[in-house]
């Protein structure tokens, strides 16, 4: 009788996750034992974010391009944007709501007494951190998203002008592929393989990333840190967690999907996001395993890219705790009514955080402002500048994970979700993996 032979592992030390944690744990010791040396390692990550950002939107393009010419429904496109859009503003507004649950029961800034008189220079601080930058208001937000030309979209790596246009020439494409592939539509098929080809050979790289990453972040604002902003911290990482808990049930009842299974199936992809701290770093490969999870071209390419800019889940978390850890800072009480207007507030100031500056200093800022009370005042934004990037890791993991169950609840909800073939890849089976494999639409859809 013949015996199959078994199946070759690969050696631990060739495996990304490994090392990954070995270039996050060594970025940790060198930034803490060599602050100035660590502080210096900046651009390992630096050169490795640009690689990744060279590559990231040609694959937006391809994915969505692809996706919609293969789906060939202007009315499907609109109602996957629609919905998208739905839950993210859902979504958004809880987490919000949330943390200031979680801001006032556990009380993080409860103790700290500080006097708004020794904030003088807080405001300069906070100019200085965001280049005295500012958030786009909203119509100008909407108007940018429409790009001077198509060319300058992808020269400047802004990923919603690129999507817009993507959109665009997916739907043309598709109105000539009605009898079958175009040869343009099967170039762009080809492009696409390509770019993931090259997105495989940057992603060797990562390990080097995470630890110039982590050894400059810890180098530079020191593990002392973590001890007197310890509360603050803590809450930030209760909530995360808990918010997690709740994404897992909503994976759960709206799509079936176990988060645990999933976490483990892209938990290269999560720790290149925690080492860098940076979602852009992953954008490429999670979206080729969302695909390949299930989830059609056309779900991921429009959702996942959309909701780094509208689907900050960790990131209005966190500032729904911070505002609320100011007032309680300066010792100032808010009334309800005061926190249901902050809210409201930072359901407009969080939008179009996503690739500005010092993006939660200037949309704690607005808010502040807005909010109009005299003691907390735009200068005592700048006692989070000390803390901010150690929650960067918080942040990044919740706003990664809540775009991903944002895919599949959307793809589901639009009947593009192959729910057997998610089944078969979170059960560890062998699925070939494509990046431009279409899965099986769900046949129990509407």
């Amino acid at each position: 009788m013949n015996v199959k032979p078994a199946p070759s592992r690969t050696p631990i030390y060739r495996r990304l996750f490994p090392q990954l944690i070995v270039g996050i744990v060594a970025g940790i010791l060198v930034g803490w034992l060599a602050p100035v040396f660590g502080a210096n390692m900046k651009p390992f990550s630096d050169g490795f974010l640009a690689l990744i950002k060279m590559v990231i939107e040609p694959i937006i393009f391809c994915l969505v391009v692809v996706g919609i010419a293969h789906v060939g429904d202007l009315k499907s496109v609109g109602r996957i944007g629609v919905k998208a859009l739905i839950y993210f503003e859902a979504g958004t507004t809880f987490a919000l709501v949330f943390g200031l649950v979680i801001g006032n029961v556990m009380r993080p800034g409860a103790g700290f007494r500080i006097d708004p008189a020794t904030l003088s220079d807080g405001a300069a601080a906070i100019d200085e951190a965001t280049k005295d930058g500012s958030l786009p208001h909203f119509a100008e937000f909407l108007l940018g998203v429409i790009p001077s030309s198509a060319i300058n979209a992808f020269a400047t790596n802004n990923t919603l002008q690129v999507l817009f246009f993507s959109v665009l020439f997916g739907l043309a494409l598709a109105t000539f592929s009605t009898a079958g592939p175009t040869i343009v539509g099967r170039t762009i098929e080809q492009l696409g393989q390509i770019f993931f080809k090259v997105m495989g050979w940057i992603m060797r790289l990562s390990p080097i990333g995470a630890f110039g990453a982590m050894a400059s972040i810890i180098g530079k604002y020191g593990i002392a840190s973590l001890a007197s902003f310890g509360r603050l911290i803590f809450a930030c990482y209760v909530a995360a967690a808990l918010f997690i808990l709740l994404l897992a049930l909503v994976a759960r009842l709206a799509v079936g999907l176990n988060l645990w299974k999933f976490l483990r199936y892209t938990k290269d992809e999560f720790a290149l996001a925690l080492g860098t701290a940076s979602t852009e770093a992953v954008m490429p490969k999670i979206m080729e395993k969302l695909t390949h999870a299930g989830c059609s071209r056309a779900a991921t390419g429009l959702v996942v890219p959309t909701g780094y800019s509208f689907n900050l889940d960790g990131a209005t978390l966190y500032l729904a705790i911070c505002l609320v850890f100011l007032a309680q800072a300066l010792g100032v009480d808010l009334s309800l009514g005061e926190q249901i207007t902050a809210v409201l507030l930072l359901m407009l100031t969080s939008k179009g955080m996503a690739g500005v500056p010092g993006s939660s200093f200037l949309a704690l800022s607005a808010t502040v402002t807005a909010l109009g009370h005299p003691e907390i005042t735009i200068a005592a934004v700048a006692l989070l500048l000390g803390v901010d990037r150690i929650m960067d890791s918080m942040r990044v993991s919740v706003n990664l994970l809540g775009n991903c169950v944002a895919t599949f609840v959307v793809a589901k909800w639009e009947g593009q979700l192959d729910t057997e073939q998610m089944r078969k890849v979170m059960d560890g089976e062998d699925v070939p993996n494509g990046q431009f494999a279409e899965p099986t639409p769900d046949p129990a859809a509407p």
